[in-house]
């Protein structure tokens, strides 16, 4: 199997879950700036919800993605107060042909003050166990 991990953050929160998703991958966590130039079987898609919606950019990298280079795109995240952004994400990977897998990862977030210290390291542990089951 071969994969790639990409995220978007304004706290750095999912950067933190990406990091450890993508040290156990055997890969390197990048920001959503950077294009999926190679062929993978899973991309790990790191993201959020800011007001109430996924974040621009998120909707612009998906539709930058070349559906004959992305075989699924496996959804990741933290947020404070939403949980899952599997629809959103969802909504616009239909829109370039791209798969969603069926299981994603979540844990709350920490966001001016709420969930003080999230991602802790049981939520880093768990994102790990999570990746591990692509492997």
């Amino acid at each position: 199997m071969t994969y790639a991990v990409r995220y978007y953050t304004k706290t750095g929160n999912t950067k933190r879950l990406a990091e450890a998703m993508a040290k156990e991958l055997g890969v390197e966590a990048l920001p959503i700036s950077e294009p999926v130039n190679e062929a993978v079987d899973y991309l790990f898609l790191g993201n959020s919800y800011y007001a109430f919606n996924i974040d621009p950019e998120v909707k612009k990298f998906v539709a930058s993605l070349d559906k004959n280079k992305v075989g699924k795109i496996v959804n990741f995240g933290s947020a404070a107060l939403l949980n899952s952004t599997y629809k959103k994400v969802k909504e616009e990977a239909d829109k370039v042909g791209i798969a969603m897998d069926e299981k994603e990862f979540h844990c709350k977030g920490e966001f001016k003050g709420i969930h003080k210290g999230r991602p802790n390291e049981e939520d880093v542990a768990a994102a790990v166990q999570f990746a591990k089951q692509y492997k």
